[in-house]
């Protein structure tokens, strides 16, 4: 009769913790969009359902080590690791993941923001991409692409082809890599940076960390002046 009452006792103190490890990892729900054919994860702010304000997103793309078919490996760097370990921001942030063997692809991701932004209450005028690795070099693709979708980007230890850099000189940047980085070489994020500023961009600035290798993103995501900067930021329309 003991031996019954002790595992009854064990089991119903397991329960809690279970409950509360779903609870954490419902902080990022796991998402597909088929117009896009992409899996991600989304995650609203606190205080999303308890008001109707709009309210600013991020968009997070990971490196290539990230990539495949398990959205937990999303949560490796970046925001969704943040989140993951507790913290809350004040964005709406879609962290998609990339398909195995295969790079960011422009237009997928912007049918992937007009679909969040549709269902979702988002201020149009504070849209915001970041990426690092791949996902800086995916960040700066995207943006080129589509300069008028985003109010600021914060490409980390990447690059982008300096021929489309003009396009961004009104658009907020905020540019981070690591000096000695031997993966992606810092010339590739000063070029970009370079070229901007010779097409005429005044909102642009580049941090360089000297003694940083290629992870030059935990230090920045773990940085709040990034997040108080992308509040700042607004598309002037």
């Amino acid at each position: 009769m003991t031996r019954i009452l002790t595992a009854t006792l064990l089991a119903l103190m397991i329960v809690p913790l279970s409950v509360s490890a779903d609870e954490k990892s419902d902080k990022q729900k796991p998402m597909y969009s088929k117009k896009a054919d992409l899996h991600y994860l989304l995650y609203h702010p606190p205080s999303f359902k308890r008001n109707e304000e709009k309210v600013p997103l991020i968009l997070f793309l990971h490196g290539a080590g990230e990539r495949g078919k398990d959205l937990e490996l999303v949560k490796k760097h970046g925001p969704p690791k943040l989140i993951e370990k507790g913290k809350d921001f004040p964005f709406v942030i879609v962290s998609p993941q990339c398909p195995k063997r295969k790079w960011w692809d422009t237009e997928a991701l912007s049918t992937l923001l007009d679909e969040v932004i549709t269902k979702n209450r988002i201020d149009t005028n504070r849209v915001y991409v970041t990426g690092l690795s791949m996902g800086g070099f995916g960040t700066w693709a995207l943006a080129t692409k589509h300069p008028e979708r985003f109010a600021a980007i914060a490409p980390i230890c990447g690059g982008g082809s300096t021929s489309a850099a003009a396009k961004l000189k009104n658009v907020s940047c905020w540019v981070f890599h690591g000096g000695k980085d031997r993966v992606v070489p810092l010339k590739l994020s000063s070029n970009m940076v370079d070229a901007i500023k010779k097409a005429g961009g005044k909102k642009i600035k580049l941090t360089v960390y000297p003694d940083a290798g290629h992870d030059s993103w935990t230090k920045s995501y773990a940085n709040p002046e990034l997040y108080k900067w992308f509040l700042e930021q607004k598309l002037s329309k």
